[in-house]
């Protein structure tokens, strides 16, 4: 299996994407990775690693945050993300991962590897962590705007890669809406709840933006803008509520001694809310593995990310999502 590996993506490129793919290469013996980018600033990050499955690939060109991304894959295609996608086109690697601009690598995959046949468009899927496990929660940014169909081509990749990777025997899907009764909504919703109801899928119906937290739908469906606010608002109140957290039981010497006693739970809890232990978000859909990382990822992130394209290979998540596709 073959990996490759943006090295120039994200705020910490080069040093944290090298340093994550350095652990998933000790880790995973048998996993060949490929660092694109600039070779004179990955090399020296390499000097002391006599590891033999890691390898680099030159791409002179990096794409920036502030670019337009479709402009930018492009005009520079030597960018890294674009010559790492175009690896996994050729059948040189098997998955690429990225932490830099989400438009470009959405831009790369859709020119590059093109979308599978039968999906409109593509969707891009995170885990959400949640009491019960994580749960999956797509489109995350995708696609601003959706058609009812493109929703249930969302559900229909959401329930196998519920299925295949976070290994949840028959998931329950839920449409995200403002209400549980079957009749609320926008013309969205209202239009995609009966196509969701009619298919094979285990539709539990809607689900409230209250709901996701607790984890009461395995697979939750709804457009990108819905469901980019849905999922920073979540990252956004955790960051506070730990804050507040951490401000009040530090507040005075009593509260400081008690803080000792529960510092355990709420490391466990700070964990299991850390987006980098998920890794990455798979953006379902194209013609090939592309795993999505936060821009902020670091080693940690980077290793995890290179865990789920790892999985999503070893699934044959492409073959299986083209097997369930209606014929």
């Amino acid at each position: 299996m073959r990996i490759a590996v943006d090295a120039m993506g994200g705020d910490h490129a080069p040093e944290e994407i090298i340093r994550g793919t350095l652990i998933a290469a000790e880790a995973n013996p048998n996993v060949q990775l490929i660092l694109v980018g600039q070779e004179e600033r990955i090399r020296p990050l390499l000097s002391d690693s006599k590891l033999k499955n890691i390898s680099v690939y030159g791409a002179s060109e990096v794409i920036e945050m502030d670019e337009h991304p479709a402009n930018a894959v492009r005009k520079k295609k030597d960018s890294s993300i674009v010559v790492a996608t175009k690896l996994v086109k050729q059948g040189d690697a098997d998955a690429v991962v990225s932490a830099g601009s989400t438009g470009a690598q959405m831009a790369a995959a859709l020119l590059g590897l093109g979308r599978i046949k039968g999906i409109e468009r593509p969707a891009i899927a995170t885990v959400l962590p949640t009491p019960e496990g994580g749960k999956l929660l797509l489109d995350v940014g995708a696609n601003m705007d959706a058609t009812p169909e493109q929703l249930s081509q969302f559900a229909l990749m959401g329930n196998i890669y519920a299925q295949k990777i976070l290994e949840i025997s028959n998931p329950r899907v839920g449409l995200l809406n403002v209400g549980s009764e079957e009749g609320k909504g926008n013309e969205l919703t209202q239009k995609t709840y009966p196509l969701l109801k009619a298919s094979p899928l285990n539709f539990m119906g809607n689900v409230e933006g209250r709901d996701v937290p607790y984890g009461r739908a395995d697979v939750v469906i709804c457009d990108g803008f819905a469901g980019n606010i849905l999922l920073k608002t979540l990252e956004g109140l955790a960051g506070v509520l730990f804050e507040q957290i951490k401000e009040r039981i530090t507040s005075n010497l009593v509260r400081k001694l008690g803080a000792l006693a529960v510092k355990p739970g709420l490391k466990e809890i700070a964990q299991m809310m850390d987006y980098a232990e998920y890794g990455g978000a798979p953006l379902l859909g194209v013609n090939g593995i592309s795993i999505i990382c936060h821009g902020s990822s670091k080693a940690k992130a980077i290793m995890n990310a290179i865990r789920v394209a790892r999985e999503c290979v070893q699934v044959g998540l492409i073959e299986q999502i083209r097997e369930d596709l209606p014929k």
